[in-house]
C-alpha cells in the first residue's frame, strides 16, 4: 500500500490564502479529493479558499501557474486512470513536470494530488470516501500549507 510509511503532519496555518484546482473527470474520485482537500485546509484553520475545476488534469499547471501570484498554496487535484493508449503516460508526465515547474519557479508550494492508477478501483481508494484507505486531497492540501509555513520559519 502506498500509504504505508507516511508522516502524520499537523499544521495550523491560520490567514493563508490557498486555491485547490481541481480537475473534473470521474467526478465521484475528484469530489472526494475535493472534500478531502477542504477539510485538510480546514483543519489547519485555513479559511481563504478558492475553487477551480479544469476540464481535465493536463490543465492542472496551466491553471496553478496563472494563479501563483495570488496565493500563498496551491493544492492540485487530479486523476488519471490507464487505458489501452500511451496517453496516460502524456498526461501524467505532464501533469507532474508541468506542477513542477510551477513550484519551482514561482517559489509557491503546489500540494501533488493526482491520482496515477491503473483502474477506477485504485483510484477510488485512494479518494478519501467512506471505505477508502487513503484521502489525498486531504494530504496534498495538508502537505502545501505545512511547506509555507516550514519556509516562513527559515525566512
Amino acid at each position: 500500500m502506498s500509504g504505508a510509511g507516511a508522516p502524520n503532519i499537523t499544521v495550523q496555518a491560520p490567514g493563508l490564502k490557498v486555491a485547490i484546482v481541481a480537475a473534473s473527470w470521474h467526478t465521484t474520485v475528484m469530489d472526494g479529493l475535493v472534500d478531502g482537500a477542504q477539510r485538510g485546509l480546514a483543519e489547519a484553520g485555513v479559511t481563504d479558499v478558492t475553487l477551480v475545476r479544469v476540464p481535465g488534469t493536463f490543465e492542472l499547471a496551466g491553471a496553478c501557474s496563472a494563479l501563483a501570484d495570488r496565493f500563498d498554496a496551491l493544492v492540485a487535484l487530479g486523476v488519471v486512470i490507464r487505458g489501452g493508449t500511451p496517453h496516460f503516460d502524456f498526461v501524467c508526465q505532464g501533469a507532474t513536470v508541468g506542477l513542477t515547474e510551477v513550484a519551482v519557479r514561482t517559489g509557491k508550494p503546489v500540494g501533488f494530488g493526482v491520482l496515477t492508477c491503473d483502474d477506477e478501483h485504485q483510484a477510488l481508494d485512494r479518494a478519501g470516501l467512506p471505505g477508502s484507505d487513503e484521502d489525498k486531497g486531504h494530504e496534498a492540501a495538508t502537505a502545501a500549507v505545512a511547506t509555507v509555513m516550514a519556509l516562513r520559519q527559515v525566512g
